[in-house]
């Protein structure tokens, strides 16, 4: 992260001017800003660096970080976070199950999510690989809602996964 230079650590020989709350103040020498910020007892605090000239913002420098703490915290909670949803199967179940599952699926997709869709074999439905493959397969095109394979069909002890993600 860029660290905020504030009054003497500005090195712009011009700056544009804002005040507390954000009004234009117009432009102003290093000098002359640092005089008027000093004026009023407030901070001179380069807001955009990279901006020709640059932006500096008259306030205190304590409320200023306080306000850029509370815009990251609101940022990181409107972030959309991404869960992976487990939809279990088995070689066994039901064409009228595996529907309910799809269309399960469907709702975590819209929603964003991933879907990991697994397959658990026991005992001797181990020695039937292409049937649970078949059956994942056959779940994968029962769903509706657009989607990738983000993990593509993998084997690990009695459990075949896959993890499907929403096609944007």
């Amino acid at each position: 992260m860029l660290r905020t230079r504030i009054n003497h650590q500005i090195q712009a020989k011009e700056l544009r001017l804002v005040n507390e709350d954000g009004e234009q103040i117009g432009l102003f020498s290093l000098s002359e800003a640092l005089k008027m910020a000093a004026d009023n007892g407030l901070d001179l605090v380069e807001v955009s660096p990279n901006a020709k000239p640059p932006v500096a913002k008259v306030i205190d420098y304590a409320k200023f970080r306080y306000q850029q703490k509370k815009a990251e915290q609101l940022q990181k909670k409107k972030a959309k976070k991404v869960e992976v949803k487990t939809v279990r199967l088995s070689i066994r179940i039901s064409e009228h199950d595996l529907q309910t599952k799809a269309k399960q699926s469907d709702g975590f997709l819209e929603e964003g999510n991933l879907i990991k869709a697994e397959l658990r074999m026991r005992g001797r439905e181990q020695a039937f690989l292409d049937l649970a493959e078949k059956q994942l397969k056959n779940f994968q095109s029962k769903i509706t809602f657009p989607t990738r394979v983000e993990v593509p069909i993998r084997r690990m002890g009695n459990t075949m996964s896959m993890i499907l993600a929403p096609n944007k």
